[in-house]
């Protein structure tokens, strides 16, 4: 019998959970329950009788160990059976798949979600088609099959329809699974974030409790729903009725808050789930996973924290503020999600400074159940929130999470603060590549991919959004800066430079008209100083030239005041963005009357400005598309490394490498001299020699590579010293022709268990580590993620100015499709990656080898804090 460890909870179409695993011996007796209790009806749509014969036998053939590749998987709601779905082979790769649900279950979407589970299970294990024969009049099964997202065929034949289902997940599916993921998680949320009811656990009567603060935040909030407390020593605290238990309550709450010490936790949990209570905000910090989740699992309950601010809403419906927050919450049209307590408040309280507000808060915690993706798919469709906020220190499904974030993204901003950037933790790494992938560097890609803002600080967070309200996205990265102040105007340019922003080139046009509206000792090119003393008037008309330069895409516009005059009033709205800085406000960012954001510092105004220029250039990009790639034999990758660990010889190398179409230079191992020569001459050009040895990665450095070998004398020289220098460590002699010379690159590949393949690009050769150049991105790599990474590394424009990318470009579309196609490659160099002319190729290579368990990442299925950091 499959053990808990292999439970998964899902969400199903009414946001009401279940939990799924595979179903053993120990099963059959519910699995037969289950069909048996299904009505006539039922019974004939899944049977093609309504009476079927040897049932008994059926289940217990279904679930027997003697018949381990028949497959089912179980929902139960609770301990009850509600459904099943089951596959049996027919050949090889393709299987026939059967559906049963409790009738009382129907069209709640269990059917579906099994269905997604099994694809799933049966995708891992070779299975690739599914069969089904599904009676002409069973309506439903078939309209189950059709919005499942698959690509089917149907043919019908004399009352019945047989389908085949491809198992392959494509965007079809993988957007049809979202789809659902996003509705059914919408509707579990809505017992934290729009309950119509709410308890609090632990309701202490001392204002200093947090219990206390809770309870007074929802009652001087205006909360619209029901309001009840639980402390055993009073009848009311605050005004509203306590209870000595939740079981006393007189009905059961939507939402309860846990504000009691960390032990008596799980049995409040416990009192909750027999109460009827659907979601927990536990405040409590030091609660251990084990008993709480067990709990919340067993009673289909969502869970927020522990270790956590709370939760609020401001939705005039709701006002609800579950946390401990001091003062009352803006209403406004930011969500915020945070790990962090204190960066929740920080956050709230500057955007109140600042005039704005959020639709909904959610302090995860120690986010044991409810995550970061979870608020992204409430947030996705939430017309009044504008815009999203994240602190995440941990993900807990970073692939599931870069798709979120890039289908929200497309709607509204994503901002996230980053965390814990340093590399103190990064891992010991063999490669040139693994040392390269940082968590850091990891984060920065999946965020930059996924239409993720990033930014440094709660400062900076708030920045950005004071210009997001308002402000317009620039068409282009070309901006103008005017200043009644010279040196801050200077400073202003410098910023932008520095933040990889263009000063644009004014327009003749542009440049007379500035000059008929200032005076002498004006400058009229950008940065365009008016003078201290034009009038607000004069500025706003300078203003208004600068903007309708068609080689200008923003403005910065920089004022201080002085004896003689203020411009600022002259800073308005235009059909381009406009930034104000204000270098006497002692606000590091403010809103203008007619809401443009205004800052203290150029150096920030430009960071935001940049920050809106990526955002429009990421909604520019092509949606992701994976081209078929010619000259690909999966079947020979696979056979290549079936059965190894480690690093791989230089011979299977290459073999890999070709069987995905990348040019790489061939060669023989060699384990003595007359091999080598032979080698040599078969070759008829000079050869390099390169010691295959234990411990010897790094080759050149190693001195494990000798270079333009001819002749028999010198490559039996050559051989005899490698084998003198490495002794019994030498296993082989790796003996390649020599290679033309060119400009050396690095492509690599690093898999990390989370977040999937890392591709990494940069110099190569001798230059790899010396400069520490490399751009990075996470496969599956779209058009645009290849111009990122060719184009990411600050030496490439000087590499791409003398040679066409073209054939660099193809090469990291395969190396792509060879970090997704197989997971079990750890680690992949490809240094130095010669560039001649318009041509590639490897001239030396390193792969990686090691044990992977294959994960579906789009998998619907609830966080597990046991299993996921």
């Amino acid at each position: 019998m499959t053990t808990s460890s292999n439970v998964d909870r899902a969400l199903l179409a009414d946001g009401s959970v279940v939990a799924l695993r595979e179903l053993g011996p120990a099963d059959a007796e519910a699995l037969l329950a289950l069909h048996l209790g299904l009505p006539p009806d039922d019974r004939y749509l899944r049977f093609f009788s309504a009476a079927p014969r040897h049932l008994d036998e059926f289940v217990a053939r279904l679930t027997s160990p003697e018949e381990p590749l028949h497959v089912v998987i179980g929902a139960f709601a609770s301990d009850a059976l509600v459904g099943a779905a089951s596959y049996v082979p027919l050949d090889d790769d393709t299987a026939e798949v059967a559906l049963v649900v409790a009738h009382d279950r129907q069209s709640h979407g269990v059917g579906t979600l099994l269905l997604e589970h099994l694809v799933s299970l049966a995708r891992r294990r070779g299975v690739r088609r599914f069969r089904a024969d599904v009676l002409t009049v069973n309506s439903k099964m078939l309209r189950v099959f059709a919005d499942l997202g698959l690509v089917w065929t149907s043919t019908a034949d004399n009352g019945e329809v047989r389908i085949d289902l491809g198992l392959d997940s494509g965007e079809r599916y993988l957007e049809a699974v979202a789809d659902r993921e996003q509705a059914a998680d919408v509707a579990s949320l809505r017992a934290v974030l729009k309950p119509t009811s709410v308890v609090v656990v632990g309701a202490g009567r001392k204002r200093s409790s947090v219990g206390n603060a809770v309870l007074h935040n929802l009652v001087s909030g205006g909360y619209t729903g029901a309001v009840y407390a639980v402390n055993p020593h009073t009848d009311q605290v605050l005004g509203v009725a306590s209870y000595r238990s939740v079981a006393d309550v007189p009905q059961a709450p939507d939402l309860a808050v846990v504000c009691v010490p960390a032990e008596a936790v799980p049995q409040v949990a416990e009192d909750c789930g027999r109460r009827g209570v659907k979601a927990l905000v536990v405040v409590t910090s030091g609660v251990a996973p084990d008993r709480l989740l067990d709990v919340v699992r067993r009673y289909g309950m969502r869970l927020v924290g522990p270790n956590c601010v709370g939760a609020s809403a401001t939705d005039p419906g709701v006002r609800m503020n579950a946390t401990f927050m001091d003062g009352r919450l803006a209403a406004g049209e930011v969500g915020v999600v945070t790990q962090s307590g204190g960066v929740a408040i920080a956050v709230v309280e500057r955007l109140r400074a600042l005039g704005l507000g959020t639709t909904e808060l959610v302090s995860t915690g120690d986010k044991y159940d409810v995550s970061g993706n979870d608020l992204l798919l409430w947030w996705e469709r939430d017309e009044a929130t504008k815009a999203v906020a994240l602190y995440l220190e941990s993900f807990g499904n970073p692939r599931k999470f870069s798709r979120l974030a890039r289908r929200v993204a497309r709607r509204k901003p994503v901002l996230a603060v980053r965390a814990a950037s340093s590399e103190a933790g990064q891992r010991a790494a063999a490669s040139h590549t693994a040392s390269t992938a940082t968590p850091a560097v990891t984060r920065d890609a999946l965020f930059r991919q996924a239409g993720v803002t990033a930014v440094d600080g709660v400062g900076e967070l708030v920045e950005v959004l004071a210009a997001l309200h308002a402000t317009p996205l620039p068409a282009g990265d070309r901006v103008a800066v005017l200043s009644n102040a010279g040196g801050l105007g200077v400073l202003a340019a410098d910023a932008c430079v520095h933040r990889g922003l263009a000063v644009a080139e004014l327009g003749p046009d542009t440049a007379e008209a500035l000059r008929a509206l200032l005076p002498g000792t004006a400058s009229a090119h950008n940065p365009v100083d008016t003078t201290a003393a034009v009038d607000e008037r004069t500025f706003g008309r300078c203003l208004d030239v600068v903007a309708a330069d068609p080689g200008v895409d923003a403005v910065i516009a920089v004022t201080v005041p002085t004896a003689v005059g203020d411009p600022a009033g002259g800073v308005h709205r235009t059909a381009k963005p406009v930034l104000a800085v204000r270098a006497d406000q002692d606000e590091a960012v403010s809103l203008t009357s007619d809401g443009i954001a205004r800052y203290a510092d150029p150096a920030s105004a430009a960071a935001v400005l940049a920050a809106l220029v990526q955002r429009g250039r990421w909604l520019r990009r092509a949606e992701p598309e994976l081209a078929e790639l010619p000259g690909v034999d999966l079947a020979e990758a696979r056979a290549v490394i079936a059965g190894q660990q480690g690093w791989l010889s230089p011979d299977r190398v290459v073999r890999l490498l070709a069987a995905f179409g990348l040019p790489v230079l061939g060669g023989v191992v060699v384990r003595d001299v007359e091999s080598a020569v032979a080698a040599q001459r078969s070759f008829d050009v000079p050869v390099a020699l390169k010691a295959v040895a234990e411990d010897l990665l790094h080759k050149s450095s190693g001195g494990g590579v000798l270079l333009d070998l001819a002749g028999d004398d010198a490559v039996t020289y050559g051989f005899e010293s490698l084998r003198d220098r490495f002794g019994d460590r030498l296993t082989g002699v790796f003996v390649q022709p020599m290679a033309r010379r060119g400009r050396e690159l690095l492509v690599g590949v690093v898999t990390d268990p989370q977040f999937g393949p890392l591709v990494v690009t940069g110099l190569g050769g001798v230059d790899t580590d010396l400069l520490d150049d490399r751009a990075a991105a996470l496969a599956p790599l779209a058009e645009a993620d290849l111009d990122d990474l060719l184009h990411g590394f600050r030496a490439a424009p000087k590499v791409f100015r003398d040679h066409d990318e073209t054939a660099v470009r193809d090469v990291l579309r395969r190396v792509s499709h060879l970090a997704e196609s197989l997971p079990e490659v750890a680690e992949l160099d490809l240094n130095p990656l010669v560039l001649v002319d318009d041509r590639v190729i490897a001239v030396d290579a390193r792969v990686r080898v090691a044990p992977a368990e294959p994960v579906d990442p789009f998998l619907r299925k609830l966080r597990d804090a046991r299993r996921t950091p």
